[in-house]
């Protein structure tokens, strides 16, 4: 209810004696009565203050009461004339300091009066807006239901409340929604991760905007988990109460839509899982295995590499470090994820155009972006050199052995060490090299390799077919 439709009410004759038609825009949120010199600790802003000035002894309890109704962001202050015969002026003056809207009632008009006229507005204006909700809810689930992308639904979504709406994984992978640059992705995953409570407003940058981020599956862990942000036009902090019902009944349908993708990825998990037990035996170029990992996903007469991910520190190591990978990929190309001996493994078809992006790439970086999530947990990740699918048992191996080299460094966090490639080391992060031989099973020369990682960064340019280096830094809140 708007402070306008009040002073409407013929039959309530309320006078204004302080506001400006802009003023009287204002939403009325509920209605406080109050008779406190200072109410301020009950106010949370937008209320209608209803007093009968009995806490006014001298002119200077005017300015005190008005100051601390004020504070808050109270919608206005409605006197009633029965105590004194009319509004004194110092009280009038006080509201003029502080601009505070100040509506007066008649003698012979009840407080109850006013407060039922507002009350029974925001009861009827709540109703309406609830079944609002309800209805784009069923129209939701309705789409949903009858096949409906999820980006579909985010276009929809977004277009209704005028906010860009984007659903994440954790590890920052875009599920629906346009595109979001890297540093505002990361800053949003960031928020998500650590937040105390969600949903949560992360702020903007300097060049980004403000989003609302929401769980989308409440109670999962958070590095496993998906959210929805929202990015509010600029220079809003805050979204409405319609966007962020519109945005948290986008996330229940993103929660819905994560169930029926792990339903798919505990039906594949099996098939995969058989297929990395035939190439760990070394019968990955036999048809059985070709067929295996066609069946998982993955086509495997192209340029292959193999990705290895242990977690530790964390409940179910084994389910956590797949569903993570499994989210990594959700952007890339083909890929067949499974589990074997505790690690998930992804065997990835390696990209042969320079514009489409290495999912090795994208897989190292949502796993790093999980870090300030882990909470005393660990992630390390090992990656072979691109491989052909006969010799698979060795890009296995090599890859296993190099997680195995991360998973030694002491400390929570996240760790790789990778065969055949380099990254640039993560700035604040602690940094050391480690490689593995290609498939003989022996040592690494972690020496030559830390030698080849600082030329490379002192130059600024980092050698990709160089050794890649090992990263770690503690993590934040689960």
């Amino acid at each position: 209810m708007l402070l306008s439709e009040l002073v409407a009410r013929p039959e309530l004759r309320l006078r204004v004696l302080h506001g400006s038609a802009a003023d009287l825009d204002r939403s009325v949120r509920w209605v406080y009565p109050t008779d406190l010199p200072d109410p301020s600790r009950y106010l949370g802003g937008g209320e209608l203050v209803v007093s009968g000035l009995v806490w006014r002894r001298t002119t200077a309890d005017s300015e005190r009461f008005v100051a601390a109704v004020a504070r808050p962001g109270a919608a206005a202050l409605v006197a009633g004339e029965a105590v004194f015969g009319d509004i004194p002026g110092d009280v009038v003056d006080a509201c003029r300091r502080h601009d505070l809207v100040l509506i007066a009632v008649p003698v012979d008009v009840s407080f109850g009066a006013v407060t039922e006229v507002v009350i029974g507005a925001l009861s009827a204006a709540r109703g309406d807006r609830l079944a609002h909700t309800l209805g784009r809810h069923r129209r939701l689930l309705a789409a949903f239901a009858g096949g409906a992308e999820l980006a579909e639904l985010a276009g929809a979504v977004s277009a209704g409340t005028g906010l860009v709406c984007r659903v994440l994984t954790a590890a920052g992978g875009l599920l629906a929604g346009p595109a979001l640059p890297d540093a505002e992705r990361d800053a949003v995953v960031a928020g998500f991760l650590t937040a105390g409570r969600l949903p949560v407003t992360v702020p903007a940058g300097r060049e980004g905007a403000a989003h609302l981020v929401v769980p989308a599956a409440p109670g999962t862990a958070r590095t496993t988990g998906w959210l929805v942000a929202a990015q509010l036009p600029p220079g809003t902090a805050q979204a409405g109460t319609e966007a962020v019902d519109a945005v948290g009944e986008l996330a229940a349908i993103a929660a819905l839509d994560r169930s029926r993708r792990r339903e798919g990825a505990a039906v594949a998990r099996p098939i995969a899982d058989d297929a990395l037990a035939r190439i760990a035996a070394d019968t990955g170029d036999r048809p059985e295995t070709r067929v295996r990992l066609r069946q998982a996903g993955v086509e495997p007469d192209g340029t292959l590499a193999v990705v290895v991910l242990r977690a530790s520190g964390v409940a179910d190591p084994a389910d956590t470090a797949h569903t993570v990978l499994l989210d990594a990929l959700v952007s890339t190309g083909p890929a067949a994820v499974g589990v074997l001996g505790g690690d998930a493994v992804a065997v990835v078809a390696v990209p042969g155009r320079a514009d489409t992006p290495d999912p090795v790439e994208v897989v190292l970086g949502a796993v790093h972006r999980l870090g300030p999530g882990l909470a005393g947990g660990r992630l390390s990740a090992g990656v072979s050199r691109p491989s052909t699918a006969e010799a698979l048992s060795g890009a296995l191996a090599e890859a296993g052995h190099a997680a195995g080299l991360a998973a030694s460094r002491v400390g929570p966090g996240v760790a790789h060490a990778e065969v055949g490639q380099t990254a640039a080391s993560t700035a604040g992060t602690t940094t050391t090299a480690a490689t593995a031989a290609p498939s003989t099973g022996a040592p690494p020369n972690a020496a030559s390799c830390s030698a080849g990682i600082r030329s490379h960064a002192d130059s600024g340019a980092p050698n990709r077919r160089a050794c890649r280096n090992e990263a770690t830094w503690s993590g934040g809140k689960a």
